[in-house]
């Protein structure tokens, strides 16, 4: 009977062990983070601008302790590499510049992806994130990118910033920029205003987080929720599901092909691409008075 009992518990303990070890496979089988597939592009020559929060606190508002937090790993991982390795120049930014906190649970060995670990050995973009350029010291109409990572992080400053709202603007109107955004970085979008004051986001087709996942997720206590406020600025929100939402993978381009939105940390790579292939697409832009006299 010993020897019966200490076999099964054996088997266990083995059975624990490979589920343990084939649990991140697992959870990619499921939909976390899917392989991106699609085309690549070359822009030499082009700018991107990548915008996170300076947040790093899970909590409610109003507290000053909680669980670390920040911008999601994927979300400013996948879009850089795929602006950098098209050949353009990147920059970082936030709303208050300096330190980018990331969320370390996203760098866990669950959810890290080839991104985040080349992030990890990158002593480029471990500084840029270390001392990121405050927006208020940035032309953002001289990007031809202009993407906002999300995490929970992005839910307690960005949707808050008028000033990111003045510069999203600016970019709007510049006609210049393609702006895109992942998961709660759709809130960077919200305070954007048209000449009447009205949120340019309003009769556009978008998508962030949605409420179900944040509910499934249970934190639902960050002051701002993407799907909530881009209703309320008037946005035409939309999203896909499954039987739990972080699994699932949804991008949306505007019918103006000016903005285009991620729902999720699923859609990163998806959405940079997709911003790449609007800019692969647009006319030269006129050379400059200071090009034309140089030549």
């Amino acid at each position: 009977m010993k020897k019966k009992l200490l076999t099964i518990f054996g088997l266990l303990a083995l059975t624990i062990v490979i589920l343990a070890m084939a649990a991140p496979s697992i959870v990619h089988a499921l939909g976390l983070h899917p392989d991106y597939d699609g085309p690549s592009y070359k822009l030499p020559g082009k700018k991107a601008l990548i915008i996170a929060t300076n947040h790093g606190v899970l909590n409610k508002p109003g507290e000053t302790t909680g669980d670390p937090t920040g911008v999601m790993a994927s979300e400013f991982t996948h879009p850089y590499y795929g602006f950098l390795d098209a050949g353009m120049d990147v920059d970082i930014a936030s709303i208050k510049g300096g330190v980018i906190p990331v969320d370390p649970q996203t760098l866990s060995r669950m959810a890290i992806t080839p991104e985040d670990k080349r992030y990890l050995e990158d002593p480029v973009l471990r500084g840029k994130i270390k001392n990121s350029i405050k927006i208020d010291d940035l032309d953002f109409t001289q990007y031809d990118a202009i993407f906002i990572s999300g995490g929970w992080g992005a839910a307690y400053d960005l949707g808050y910033s008028e000033k990111l709202g003045e510069k999203i603007s600016d970019a709007y109107f510049a006609k210049r920029p393609i702006i895109g955004s992942v998961c709660h970085g759709a809130l960077g979008l919200i305070n954007a205003k048209d000449e009447d004051g009205k949120p340019i986001i309003a009769g556009r087709k978008a998508t962030g987080v949605s409420d179900k996942q944040i509910k499934e997720l249970g934190v639902s206590m960050t002051p701002m929720h993407p799907e909530t406020e881009l209703r309320k600025a008037g946005a035409l929100y939309e999203s896909s599901t499954a039987f739990r939402d972080m699994f699932a993978t949804h991008v949306v381009i505007d019918d103006e092909k000016r903005f285009v939105t991620g729902q999720n940390q699923n859609s990163g790579h998806v959405t940079a691409h997709k911003m790449m292939e609007i800019i692969s697409k647009l006319p030269a832009a006129p050379a400059s008075k200071d090009e034309e006299t140089t030549e």
